[in-house]
């Protein structure tokens, strides 16, 4: 099995305490000696774009974001539990066309307010009518 390092993985686990890098750094060994281990705790992440992220259990609160797919493991991102599940629902591994690279691509939601005219129908007033006896004088 091919086992990689992201360089998103690196930078993330530059960012978090002294203590928690221990714990990661050997989780991350434990998964490139035997991934299939059953003492680590692999969970899909359902909201993710790229169905091949996992979630791996450093501990209470710490979560590492592989991509597995068939024959590699690829570290991609590290943090506290919500910021980890949110950063894969983010991203995905895609190819580049003209390289062929694997790349960590971050998909990026916009929502727009557009503006519906709404149209409402004024009522006209009717024209004005002449009074019956306009033509007349008063004194007939």
């Amino acid at each position: 099995m091919n086992f990689r390092i992201a360089d998103t993985f690196t930078d993330s686990l530059a960012r978090l305490a002294g203590d928690e890098q221990k714990a990661v750094k050997t989780t991350a060994f434990d998964l490139q000696i035997n991934p299939a281990n059953p003492g680590l705790s692999f969970h899909k992440l359902d909201k993710a774009r790229d169905k091949n992220f996992w979630s791996v259990r450093v501990s209470s609160d710490i979560r590492l974001i592989v991509h597995r797919a068939t024959g590699s493991l690829l570290l991609c991102y590290v943090d506290h539990h919500d910021r980890a599940y949110a950063w894969a629902e983010r991203r995905k591994l895609e190819v580049h066309p003209q390289t062929g690279a694997a790349q960590l691509v971050e998909i990026r939601e916009r929502i727009e307010e557009i503006a519906v005219p709404v149209y409402v129908e004024v009522a006209q007033p009717a024209p004005a009518k002449p009074l019956l006896f306009a033509q007349r004088a008063d004194s007939e």
